[in-house]
């Protein structure tokens, strides 16, 4: 059975989350593919202020296809997460909660995962079109010249995902 949870993560709900649980969120995440995270690592990298609150947040790495009529986004299906390694230290560093994606991690992402006490879950590739009904609204929030690469923030009701990397470093792609 799923557990539920509704976002903002808390401290709380990421201890009791472990690798392989199955989770509905609902709540609201941002979204943000390479071409955002190159610029917020860029901006951080500068000791420039960030365009979006990262602190408690959850990122889901998503590029979803035009809406069609009666929803929020088109299908919305998680990209590999991988792409996302090389700035993602720094952004739990700063207070992120969470990511969503595809795909395992590396080891610095796994160790900032423990370090800052978050969590990495698993979205299911193939199910955009599923994933988009779960998705109730969305807004820009910045990067609106990187089009559906840009950083939105979405209001989720029953969004399925597991965890695959939970704040201990377990982790389903190494069972």
């Amino acid at each position: 059975m799923a557990k539920r949870i509704t976002l903002p993560l808390t401290d709380n709900d990421i201890k009791d989350l472990k690798a392989g649980d199955s989770v509905l969120l609902s709540g609201t995440l941002i979204t943000g593919r390479d071409a955002a995270h190159k610029r917020l690592y860029e901006l951080l990298q500068n000791g420039e202020e960030l365009p979006v609150k990262i602190e408690g947040e959850v990122i889901y790495y998503v590029g979803p296809a035009p809406a069609k009529p009666g929803y929020a986004v088109g299908p919305a299906g998680p990209t590999s997460s991988y792409r996302m390694d090389k700035y993602t230290p720094a952004l739990l560093d700063l207070g992120l909660k969470g990511m969503i994606g595809k795909g395992a991690r590396s080891k610095e992402v796994i160790d900032a995962i423990v370090r800052n006490k978050a969590v990495y879950f698993a979205a299911i590739g193939g199910a955009a079109a599923l994933i988009a009904k779960s998705i109730k609204k969305e807004e820009l929030l910045c990067y609106e010249d990187l089009g559906t690469e840009a950083v939105r923030r979405y209001t989720v009701e029953d969004f399925p995902c597991i965890v695959a990397i939970d704040s201990l470093g377990k982790n389903v792609y190494e069972r």
